[in-house]
């Protein structure tokens, strides 16, 4: 009888640990599909949305990168193709930018792609606190979130993950 109590006790910490667990964890993501115009990422399996987050874009949002320091976001399809922690970003996963089409655009107009887009955290700034960045589109052509749901979305994407970004 003595161990009926631990044992309950055991077991109610076992469920209330299960119920805190996101329901996201046990399904993989296949897709990130990126909505440029919404400000959000939506992690899919399967066409279905599993999660989504508030993100911030390039400080020239509006139409595809074209050039390097255009200050815009890539539009197309991509991969998800290594990441890193970053020093003024937290984490960060690099997009495949630019893709066969983006590199047939640029070298057309005579201009340099560029290179190491990323979707990324928002810097530790005492001036700034995190709220200022995720209310604007501040980045150099990254997309940026807020650093909890960067740290989700790294725990959840895998290297080798389709990423579409539209418009």
């Amino acid at each position: 009888m003595r161990w009926l109590l631990p044992l309950l006790c055991l077991t109610l910490s076992f469920n209330a640990l299960a119920s805190t667990t996101p329901a996201t964890s046990s399904r993989t993501v296949d897709k990130v599909l990126v909505l440029k115009s919404e400000r959000k990422l939506h992690l899919q399996q399967r066409g279905e949305t599993i999660k989504s987050y508030r993100i911030s874009l390039g400080k020239q949002p509006d139409g595809a990168k074209q050039r390097e320091g255009d200050l815009r976001t890539p539009e197309g399809f991509y991969w998800i193709d290594w990441r890193k922690p970053s020093d003024k970003y937290q984490l960060s996963l690099h997009i495949s930018y630019p893709n066969a089409r983006d590199l047939a655009k640029a070298k057309e107009a005579g201009v340099p792609p560029g290179s190491m887009i990323m979707i990324h955290g928002t810097p530790l700034d005492e001036e700034y606190p995190e709220w200022f960045f995720h209310t604007l589109d501040w980045t150099e052509g990254c997309i940026a979130m807020k650093n909890d749901d960067m740290r989700e979305v790294w725990s959840l994407v895998k290297d080798g993950t389709l990423i579409e970004i539209r418009p």
